[in-house]
């Protein structure tokens, strides 16, 4: 989203320092869910990303392994709508470790195998992400839809027992003071379904896509300047050495992927470009770090839920 403040400011540019990150945007804008608070409106009827070819996906890992990417991301959309999704997984996991990240409504006890016999098979690691947005049907449902914490939970837990460790994201849709009792909550909740050493990730709201409409879109102010970036660590910006591909081509970052003037080109090449930090989403990442990555939050969080268990 961008305001008609936008024309008249000069955004910071930022190069790409190296290409260690690589997502794959594998469903596309197509999902089983139609949750109301999605940055980029994914549903059953949204097209504005195809899923992607086996054939297109083969030809950006062959890139990325050539240029030495050191890590891979799945999203979509619900990667596990896609029918080719396993065998993507498999070749990915023979370049590097990959992170899935999923609603997992689509996960029953035989893919959940058949995602640890790809994990076996493979000398680097498979990550599961598993997106809920509370700890109980009246917390969740009201933002990703009727049953869909049952039947995440269901995937959550055949997961776990193919001795998976899933990072659970949940987007934070209440007051900051309230994050122990929730934290506290969840962990509770995932210790019934097997998960004794949880891993919370919780992420800021992104005011773009259907989220704008169920909560709040940015406002004027919230735009990153040249300023704000003197003796910031731009390391912290997923842009500084990620990019994300689709059907469509290179887009500059996961967040972007649907904004029109963020598909940098169509070849891994292309991405390598600098890119103008012109979107009012950029201001999130500013705030809060490269938040769509493992790394970020990640281990905050988890160590936060740590101290709170052991009080």
């Amino acid at each position: 989203m961008r305001c008609c403040v936008a024309e008249t400011m000069k955004f910071p540019t930022l190069p790409l320092a190296s290409l260690d990150t690589l997502w794959f945007q594998v469903a596309g804008t197509l999902c089983n869910l139609r949750c109301n608070h999605c940055f980029i409106s994914c549903s059953p009827e949204n097209h504005t990303l195809e899923m992607m070819s086996l054939e297109r996906f083969q030809t950006y890992l062959d890139d990325a392994a050539a240029v030495g990417v050191k890590e891979f991301y799945f999203t979509g959309g619900e990667p596990f709508i896609h029918k080719d999704i396993f065998t993507m997984i498999g070749r990915v996991l023979e370049k590097g470790p990959l992170t899935v990240l999923t609603n997992a409504t689509r996960i029953d006890a035989a893919k959940a195998e058949r995602l640890a016999e790809l994990r076996e098979g493979s000398i680097y690691s498979l990550e599961l992400r598993v997106s809920l947005d509370g700890f109980s049907p009246e917390t969740n449902d009201p933002i990703r839809g009727p049953g869909t914490f049952d039947a995440a939970m269901k995937g959550f837990e055949h997961l776990v027992r193919a001795d998976f460790l899933p990072i659970v994201t949940a987007m934070r849709s209440w007051a900051i003071e309230e994050d122990e009792e929730r934290l506290m909550a969840f962990r509770e909740r995932l210790a019934q379904a097997g998960c004794n050493r949880p891993r919370l990730k919780l992420l800021p709201s992104l005011k773009i896509g259907a989220e704008a409409l169920r909560d709040a879109g940015y406002s004027e102010a919230d735009f990153l300047t040249t300023e704000m970036l003197r003796g910031y660590d731009v390391s912290q910006l997923l842009c500084h050495n990620s990019r994300i591909a689709s059907e469509q081509g290179l887009h500059v970052c996961p967040i972007l992927v649907d904004q029109p003037d963020a598909l940098m080109g169509e070849t891994l090449a292309d991405g390598m470009k600098p890119y103008a930090l012109r979107h009012q989403a950029c201001s999130t990442c500013y705030q809060f770090g490269a938040l769509c990555s493992n790394a970020s939050g990640q281990q905050v969080e988890t160590a936060r839920l740590e101290r709170t268990v052991a009080a």
